[in-house]
């Protein structure tokens, strides 16, 4: 009555069927249809969400990450992060070292970034070296603002190496 059939076989490689149409693999079958040079092995990881620092949070100390990170309590000390936002009701007494700063509260320290923002309640009491920055009315800021193409190299020297001095062959003088 019931018969197996040809299309949920297993094993479809049979000794009449051509070479060609057999895969041995899932990913072989992929990457025959997929066009040369388009096939991705494996799909990109989530980006994992931001640290938060609550508004009751006191933390002295310096933080460090390659992620993102939103404070909204006090920080009494360094922070590098890749996205940094400062909350309205956050303090920073510190150097802040990020990719983009978003500061809707208040810093006073040093703040390096490539992407600086001051919304209208930042107050910011220090130096800001950017690569681009944005100010909106309102925000309070005391200190000076310097444009460096690589703001976040704290010695505030470009990335390009200095020439190697060679050393110049000797010559000799005519007698």
């Amino acid at each position: 009555m019931f018969s197996k059939s040809k299309i949920n076989d297993p094993n479809p490689q049979k000794a009449d069927a051509p070479k060609s149409a057999v895969h041995d693999k899932p990913q072989d079958a992929a990457k025959a249809t997929a066009p040369s040079g388009d096939y991705k092995a494996a799909p990109a990881k989530a980006k994992p969400p931001a640290s938060i620092l609550s508004s009751d949070l006191h933390v002295t100390g310096n933080m460090k990450t390659t992620g993102d990170i939103q404070v909204e309590g006090t920080v009494e000390g360094d922070i590098r992060a890749h996205l940094l936002t400062i909350g309205e009701s956050a303090t920073i007494k510190g150097e802040v070292i990020a990719d983009d700063v978003v500061i809707n509260g208040r810093i006073v320290g040093r703040v390096r970034g490539l992407k600086v923002r001051l919304t209208s309640t930042a107050r910011v009491e220090g130096d800001i070296i950017h690569k681009t920055i944005a100010i909106e009315s309102g925000a309070h800021f005391e200190g000076s603002v310097q444009r460096q193409d690589d703001p976040l190299n704290p010695k505030g020297k470009t990335a390009e190496p200095a020439p190697a001095a060679a050393p110049k062959p000797a010559v000799p003088k005519p007698a």
